[in-house]
Parts: structure tokens; C-alpha cells; sequence
């Protein structure tokens, strides 16, 4: 959005800010000035000619010698415009050292065909007062009105709408009145403390006697919710033309194409009230009648910018009696614009829903400056205003003769419903004491109405109807913070806030820990949805999600996970569809679960998950198959890394094994006796109602109680120097003997000389009976003093090495019936 600082200054007698100041508060105020740009910049130095004569230039055909009156002197300059005035004529005539901006150029003395030039006649793209392009375009030198001004008069002094300042503003889409001059006048009266009073329109140059818009054509509006007011007035007699030169450079200087003074006046009323207007040719308009509707399904229009469009049967169309001649709120139809030849002009203003223009606009991938504003919501309150204003123009601009009585079809849109402004809630939001009369002040100077105030100090408040130029006021904090933006922000103290203890972030610290102990084993983390099918919840047999999304991206998102594994499990699936047989991911978030002591929130239970697929490659060896001892390793490095304690595993019992693991594939995770977290192999019928092209291995982990069970403090165990005595033991037992029962039955009959015990293979075959498997142990053995006391510790001998191996035999032989694997 432009905004010009000349005009504001007209719509605000009082104010005698400079642009940089008014720029400012503006910013301060929410409404940021992005840049500030000087229009006619190049005028400065210029000033007021009269042509006295011109001849041709001796030596170059296309050239004139013209002889001017610039003040008190005569001067000769070299010209080549094609439309030099004759004598008496009035140009615009820039004298040696003026510099001209828009073209880059400093005046200095030039030798043009043996005549030397001193000066220059400018013309308007040179002055940088039209958008014209190229210099191909130019039309030529400027041509000032006759009688303009005395020669030598500064040309600033005799059109001071040759220079303004520009403020570029950066709007937010929830200010739609400061898309109109009057709504930033109001804006920054408010400001700066001055009276303001809104524009009220000229009654109409002249009126077409016995005229009334309804003699010429008629209004119907079949879409009322899409547009619940629309005013049509009529200007007869009407002549085409250029607009007068305040109105060109007013349109110029924000960026319009300045086309012809009848659509001129509605860019003007656009800018100045932010109302989009349409202007007719009558002669166009079929069958005298105007009709707001919608679309037929596939209906043509072709728009004035040239494109032939296929309507949608939401879009909102502005018909006659054959068919639709404008797209409602965003722009008219090539057959009804105005022509060289139009004498009658109907003039459209009228207000449409924000979210039907918006819909509209994106689907036919337009943006024009009606729909800008439209989709923010215009002021439906001043529809009749600035409709009257564009009547009055053009009787003044087109010599038009005004119909009486304008058509005001529709109803007027009724006044919101006051807000209650209380005193002790406004000091609360904002730190610092504003007293109610100040507070209901700055409401009224921004155009709220101030219905009745009551009380006093504290208990004091205001009932305030927001008006019709602000949308975007829906309740008490909104007046606040319009209070607070005009008084300025700079006047609420700057404080602190008081820094409270914080209960400690284990869980959070505790994620983090984890996440770095997953990918140290090999994982790769996996971004998971917190919301999934219910079909997923189901296919793992756990129970329906307690809760379901009011308004769900798809089906497939549609209610709060209960477990991880659903996002992990189809990762694995889209991989394995994609070629990629092994998949080690994980990911940590929150489960979502019903609890009567939080409702009618989620108890957000931080959780782990991981999922291994494919094959275990080793170098030299032949793939094999992830099973559920891999799943197991994981487990317990993951959390031994993470809370420096011995993990054990247990199998879970029948009652509280997960349905989607495999019941004799399934094991607990316990630190200190606690579980902490499960493993498993993927149960096969699982597997195939997710169509995981194979099977999987899961772990899961309770962060909670990892928490609570906690993290012992790492102890540091110097390097022993003394070498080992290693043992490996195969024992053959029973299936439903555990290797974690054995491996703890070792360790004990080792005593302090077992330093550690670790199963390293499973066998089942050969000679090894049938229910039976046998278990392969590596039994380290050494001096306990070689960690904590080296000059004490002793190399350990064979015999007694073996003597403790054979102990280890006899307790397992006798706990588990084992025996020696030949």
C-alpha cells in the first residue's frame, strides 16, 4: 500500500508533521512505513517558461531551436519533442545544474549540431511524474494549463501536485481500513491528538431533471450472504476524456495508470475510501438490469484484462439480463468497460463477503486491488459515502449530469454488539494504570462509539461498539491493545519478569539421552505423526483411541496415537515397498491416553519405540535374519547407556504382554526390579494386516519410569594391567530355562574373581536333544584388586581358575539340570 503524504495532510487540516515523523509513529503504532520515496523529486529546481518562438535547427532535421521567457530573460534551447506549444505556451523548462532523478542526468552545457543548449524542456517521464516506461513512449515535453503562472515562477509553487512524499506501507491483512487515505487520516489523528472529521460528500455539480437511476436500470440480488449491499448510480451526458492534472499525478504518484477521467474517479475513491468501484457503460448493460448471482457451472466471461475464464458455480457474478459481465469484487468484463464513445455511466459500489471474493480470487489465480481489499473486509459503512463522492467527481471531472436517487438494494449490514472495557482488566494486560476517560478517549478519536461508561477507578468500565471500519475488533483485549499502540508502547514499564524455580526436565534431559543412545547402536531416528488411523490402533489389537480429531487432515489422521509403533511401522512399510529391505528407526514422542484424574485432557506419556527389519550382515558371513536377540541387545544397551545401571531381562507374563507381540518371542526390560520397557518379534498375523512384506522386531520404552529409576553416577575403573583368565562354557538345557537365569547363576558361583559373563551363541539341533538348546557363556575371570588396589592384585593362576570354572558346572548342573555340550 502507497500512501501519500499530501493527501493526508488535506484530510488532516491540523497536522504539520513531517513525512519521517509521521512514518514513525506509524510504525510504532503498528503499522509499518517500509520506505519513504520523494514523487517529482526532479521539479525541484524547475520552473515556468513561456514559449516565445521556435525554428528549425540549422543542421539536424528532427531538431527545433526554442526561444523561452523564463523569468525576466531569454534564452534559446535545443528541442526535439514533436509537441513544442506555439508561442504563448506554457513548459516546464529545468535550467543548467538541476538534476533529474529518473533519468539520472545532471544539466550541464551541451554542443547539439554546433548550437550549444543550456537547458532542457522536460517532459513528464523525465520529472519522474508518470509511469511511462521508455522514452519510446514519451509523448513529449510537458505542456502546463495557460495561465498557469507568470514565467520564472517555480514550477513546485505553481502545481504543487508536481511533488509529494510516498510512505510505503507494509499492512497487516487484519487493517483493512488503512487501505484508504481517510482510514490513515483517522489513523493519524488519533495519533497525533487532533480533531478529525470524516469527509462528507459534495452534493452533485448538476442533476439530470426527472432522472432516477430505476428509469434506466434495475437491481436484484439473488446471493444476499455473499452480498448483502450493492448501490448502483448513473451520470448521463457524460464526455470522455483526460483526467485535470491533480488528479493524473495524485493517481500517478501511488502507482495507477492514470486511463481517462472516468476511471480515474473510481481509482480515486479506491484509494481515498479503500471502496472498490466499477464503472459501466449503460449502453452495455443487456436488458437494463443488474443482477448479483451466482455462477452457472462452466459459464464464460471474458475480464478486462483479456482472459477468457470458465466460472465455477461458487463464484459470485455480476450479470445482466443475457449473461455475467464482471466477477464480483475482483474485476470487470471486457464488454461493459468504458469506451471513447460511453455517455452514460453506471457506477457500482457495493460490499462482498471477504471469504467468497478470497475463494473466487485463488481459483482463477487473480489478484487485483479490488479483491485486496475485499477479502480484508471492507467498510460497509461508507458504501453510500463514497458512492455519492463518485457521482459528485464525475459531474465535476465529465461534465456529467447526475440521476437523482441512487439504488440501495439489499439491507444495511446492522451494528455489532458492544464490548465491555473494564478498567481493572485493561491495567492488568498492560502493567500500568490508564485511567477510563483517557482510554475511551483514544476509542472515540479512532472512530468507536462510546455507549455508556460506569463506575469509577477500578471498578469502572465502557461498553464500545466497534465500528464498521474495523473488522478485526472481536473482543476486550483488542480494545486494550488499540489503546495501548495510540498512548504508545514506550509508556508501559519495562519489568523483569520474576524468574521461578522450575521443577527439574527429566523427561525432557531423559529424551535427549536416549536419542543419543539409539544412535550410537546404529538407529536412525524416524519424525512420526501424533495422530493416525483408528485401522492401525486396531491392527495392533490395542483399544480405540480415546481421542478423536474434530477436524482431521485425512481419515488417516484422524485420532491421537496410543502407541508409537503405527508412524514406525509405516516407515518400514514404504521402504520395504521402495526396495529397502533393513530398517533400524526409531522415535520418541508422546502416547496419548485416556486418565480420569486429567480429563478432559491427555495424560502425554513420553515413550520410546524401535523397529529392526531385514538382515544382520556381518563381514565374512552370510546374512541372517533380525531376531528377537537382536531386539533384546538393543534394549539393554539403550538402557544401560542411559542410566549407568545393570539391565536384566524377564519374559513376560500372558496378562500384561502387548497383543502385537509374538507370545514366545517377548521379553521385559527391569532396572532395580522395575520394568522399564518391552521387546519382541512383531506377531506374524500383525504383520500382515500393516502388509510389512516380511517380519519386524520392536522395542518399547517408558521414559517415565526410566526416569524415576534414574541414573546412576558413572565410576571410574582404571584400565587393569594385569591379562585375564577367559573360559567359555556350552551348556545344554531345557528351552524354558532362561540364559539370563543361567548367565546370573554363573556370575554367582564365579564369585569375586567372575568379572563378567556373556552369552555369545544358541544352538538348537545336531546332537542336542530335542526341547533342549544349548548355551554358550564367556566367563571372564580376574583378580578384583587389579581395578581398585594394582600393587595388591595377583595374576591368577590356571588351577585355580579352573577350580572356579568346575563350581560354575556343579551350580548350573545342579539349578538347571545342565550339562557339558560335547
Amino acid at each position: 500500500m502507497k500512501a501519500s503524504y499530501r493527501w493526508i495532510r488535506e484530510l488532516v487540516p491540523g497536522l504539520d508533521a513531517s513525512p519521517e515523523e509521521i512514518g514513525r509513529r506509524l510504525t510504532h503504532a503498528g503499522i509499518e512505513v517500509e520506505a519513504i520515496t520523494e514523487f517529482g523529486e526532479g521539479t525541484k529546481t524547475l520552473v515556468v517558461a513561456e514559449v516565445l518562438s521556435f525554428e528549425p535547427h540549422p543542421s539536424r532535421a528532427k531538431l527545433k531551436l526554442v526561444t523561452i521567457n523564463r523569468g525576466g530573460a531569454e534564452q534559446k534551447i535545443v528541442c526535439g519533442a514533436p509537441n513544442v506549444p506555439e508561442p504563448g505556451g506554457l513548459v516546464a523548462f529545468a535550467p543548467l545544474g538541476a538534476h533529474l532523478p529518473a533519468v539520472n542526468m545532471t544539466l550541464t552545457p551541451r554542443e547539439i549540431g554546433g548550437v550549444v543548449s543550456e537547458g532542457m524542456l522536460c517532459s513528464e517521464r523525465e520529472l519522474g511524474l508518470s509511469a511511462v516506461a521508455s522514452k519510446e513512449e514519451d509523448a513529449g515535453i510537458l505542456i502546463l494549463p495557460k495561465g498557469l503562472a507568470a514565467p520564472g515562477t517555480p514550477l513546485r509553487e505553481a502545481m504543487p501536485e508536481v511533488h509529494d512524499y510516498i510512505l510505503h506501507l507494509g499492512l497487516t491483512p487484519n487493517r483493512p481500513d488503512a487501505l484508504g487515505h481517510i482510514g490513515l487520516a483517522r489513523e493519524i489523528a488519533a495519533l497525533f491528538n487532533l480533531p478529525w472529521k470524516r469527509p462528507t460528500p459534495r452534493a452533485p455539480a448538476r442533476f439530470a431533471e426527472g432522472e432516477a437511476v430505476s428509469r434506466h436500470v434495475s437491481v436484484r440480488i439473488d446471493d444476499t450472504e455473499r452480498c448483502p449491499r450493492y448501490g448502483a448510480g448513473l451520470v448521463l451526458d457524460v464526455t470522455i476524456g483526460p483526467s485535470p492534472t491533480w488528479l493524473r499525478y495524485r493517481l500517478e504518484s501511488l502507482g495507477v495508470r492514470s486511463i481517462s477521467n472516468v476511471v480515474d474517479v473510481t481509482n480515486l475513491v479506491l484509494l481515498e475510501y479503500g471502496q472498490p468501484m466499477h464503472a459501466f457503460d449503460l449502453s452495455d448493460v443487456r436488458g437494463g438490469q443488474i443482477i448479483v448471482r451466482r455462477a452457472a457451472p462452466g459459464e464464460p466471461l471474458k475480464t478486462l484484462d483479456g482472459e477468457d475464464r470458465k466460472l465455477d458455480a461458487d463464484d459470485l457474478v455480476i450479470a445482466d439480463a443475457e449473461g455475467p459481465t464482471a466477477l464480483a469484487g475482483i474485476m470487470g468484463g471486457a464488454d461493459s468497460e468504458i469506451h471513447s464513445s460511453t455517455t452514460r455511466v453506471l457506477l457500482e459500489c457495493a460490499y462482498f463477503a471477504p471469504r467468497g471474493v478470497r475463494r473466487t480470487a485463488r481459483r482463477h489465480g487473480m489478484h487485483t486491488e479490488s479483491s485486496h481489499r475485499f477479502e480484508r473486509g471492507v467498510d460497509h459503512g461508507s458504501l453510500e459515502d463514497a458512492l455519492a463522492y463518485a457521482t459528485t467527481l464525475l459531474t465535476e471531472l465529465a461534465g456529467g449530469a447526475a440521476a437523482r436517487e441512487p439504488i440501495l438494494a439489499g439491507s444495511k449490514i446492522p451494528p455489532r454488539e458492544p464490548v465491555r472495557l473494564r478498567a481493572a482488566r485493561m491495567n492488568a494486560l498492560l502493567g500500568v494504570e490508564v485511567p477510563l476517560p483517557e482510554a475511551t478517549d483514544i476509542l472515540a478519536r479512532l472512530g468507536f462509539e462510546i455507549r455508556a461508561t460506569h463506575g469509577e477507578g477500578e471498578a469502572a468500565y465502557a461498553d464500545v461498539v466497534p465500528p464498521s471500519h474495523r473488522p478485526d475488533i472481536a473482543g476486550e483485549a483488542d480494545l486494550v491493545e488499540e489503546i495501548v499502540r495510540v498512548r504508545g508502547l514506550g509508556t508501559v514499564p519495562t519489568v523483569l519478569p520474576a524468574l521461578r524455580p522450575q521443577p527439574p526436565r527429566h523427561a525432557f534431559d531423559l529424551a535427549l539421552r536416549v536419542r543419543g543412545a539409539a544412535v550410537a547402536v546404529g538407529l536412525s531416528e524416524a519424525i512420526t505423526y501424533g495422530f493416525v488411523s483408528p485401522e492401525e490402533i486396531e491392527a495392533l489389537g490395542l483399544p480405540p483411541a480415546p481421542f478423536r480429531l474434530l477436524n482431521p487432515l485425512t481419515q488417516d489422521r484422524s485420532v491421537m496415537r496410543t502407541s508409537l509403533l503405527p508412524g514406525l511401522l509405516e516407515a518400514v512399510r514404504r521402504a520395504r515397498r521402495h526396495g529397502v529391505q533393513d530398517a533400524r528407526l526409531f522415535t520418541v514422542g508422546a502416547r496419548f491416553l485416556a486418565d480420569p484424574a486429567q480429563a478432559p485432557l491427555a495424560d502425554e506419556a513420553p515413550s520410546f519405540a524401535a523397529v529392526l527389519a531385514g538382515y544382520r550382515r556381518s563381514p565374512l558371513q552370510k546374512p541372517v535374519e533380525v531376531d528377537v536377540y537382536d531386539a533384546k541387545g538393543v534394549a539393554l544397551e539403550i538402557v544401560e547407556r542411559v542410566t549407568h545401571e545393570e539391565a536384566t531381562v524377564a519374559h513376560q507374563p500372558e496378562a500384561s504382554r502387548a497383543p502385537y507381540l509374538h507370545p514366545r518371542a517377548a521379553g521385559n526390560i527391569l532396572v532395580k526390579g522395575r520394568v522399564v520397557g518391552a521387546f519382541g518379534v512383531l506377531h506374524p498375523d500383525v504383520v500382515d494386516k500393516l502388509d510389512l512384506g516380511g517380519p519386524a522386531v520392536l522395542v518399547e520404552l517408558d521414559l517415565r519410569a526410566l526416569a524415576e529409576v534414574g541414573a546412576a553416577r558413572p565410576q571410574y575403573r582404571p584400565i587393569p594391567t594385569l591379562p585375564a583368565a577367559t573360559r567359555d562354557i556350552a551348556l545344554t538345557v531345557r528351552d524354558e530355562v532362561e540364559a539370563g537365569a543361567v548367565a546370573a547363576a554363573i556370575r554367582e558361583a564365579g564369585g569375586e574373581l567372575c568379572e563378567s559373563v556373556e552369552v555369545f551363541d544358541v544352538f538348537r539341533g545336531g546332537s542336542i536333544p530335542a526341547g533342549h538348546r544349548s548355551l554358550a557363556f564367556h566367563v571372564v575371570y580376574r583378580d578384583p584388586r587389579a581395578a581398585t588396589d594394582p600393587d595388591k592384585a595377583r595374576t591368577l593362576t590356571d588351577e585355580e581358575v579352573d577350580r572356579r570354572n568346575k563350581a560354575v558346572f556343579e551350580t548350573v548342573h545342579a539349578r538347571f539340570g545342565a550339562t557339558l555340550r560335547a
